[in-house]
C-alpha cells in the first residue's frame, strides 16, 4: 500500500487547485473523507501549506485530469523505480536509550551466569549492544564498576526471547556437529 509523501498537505493543494471530489482525494491521501470535506471548510489543517504532487512526481496533470472528469476514477500514484529497487537497509545494532545503558552490565552478568557454557562473548555482546572486552571484563571480574545484581536482558528490552534462542541454537548445532 503506497500512500503520497505528506499526505493532509497534499490534501490540502488538490482541495485548492483540482475540482476532484472529496471521496478521490480521501482515497487518494488515505484521509477519512470527512477530514478532507473539514481541511476544504478550514477547521482541519489552519494554514498548512499544500505540496504538490505534481512537482514531487506523485501524479501527472493527465491524471488529475482524467479523474476531473470520471468522478469514480481513482487517483494512481506514479510509481518510482527508483523507490522501487531499493533493497530494504541492513538492520544495523540497535539503538539502546540512555535509561538502559546503566543496565548492560547486570544483563551481561545474567547471561554469564546462566549461560556459562553456551554463550560466547561475542555472542553476549550481540545480545546486549555492548563490546566483547566488556563482557571479558564482567566475566573476569575486572570490571571497573562492581557488579553485584542481575538482571533479565529481556526484561530490560535489551534483546528479545526469541535473539536470545537463536544465539543458544546456533551454539547447541555447533556442539551436536563436533
Amino acid at each position: 500500500m503506497k500512500i503520497p509523501l505528506m499526505p493532509k498537505a497534499t490534501a490540502v493543494w488538490l482541495i485548492e487547485n483540482t475540482s476532484l471530489t472529496f471521496k478521490q482525494i480521501s482515497e487518494f491521501c488515505f484521509l477519512h473523507e470527512l477530514e478532507v470535506q473539514g481541511i476544504a471548510d478550514g477547521e482541519v489543517a489552519i494554514g498548512m501549506q499544500g505540496y504538490d504532487p505534481i512537482d514531487n512526481n506523485q501524479l501527472t496533470k493527465e491524471e488529475i485530469k482524467r479523474c476531473e472528469q470520471d468522478k469514480n476514477a481513482k487517483l494512481q500514484l506514479v510509481l518510482s523505480t527508483v523507490v522501487e529497487n531499493l533493497r530494504p537497509r541492513k538492520k544495523d545494532t540497535k539503538y539502546t536509550p540512555i535509561s538502559f545503558r546503566q543496565e548492560k552490565p547486570y544483563a551481561i552478568l545474567w547471561l554469564i551466569r546462566r549461560y556459562t557454557n553456551e554463550l560466547s562473548d561475542s555472542q553476549i555482546a550481540k545480545l546486549t549492544g555492548s563490546t566483547k572486552n566488556t563482557v571479558d571484563a564482567i566475566r573476569n571480574g575486572t570490571y571497573r564498576e562492581a557488579v553485584l545484581e542481575t538482571k533479565s536482558p529481556m526484561d530490560i528490552g535489551l534483546c528479545s526471547y526469541e535473539d536470545l534462542e537463536k544465539s543458544l541454537n546456533k551454539t547447541r548445532k555447533k556442539v551436536i556437529k563436533d
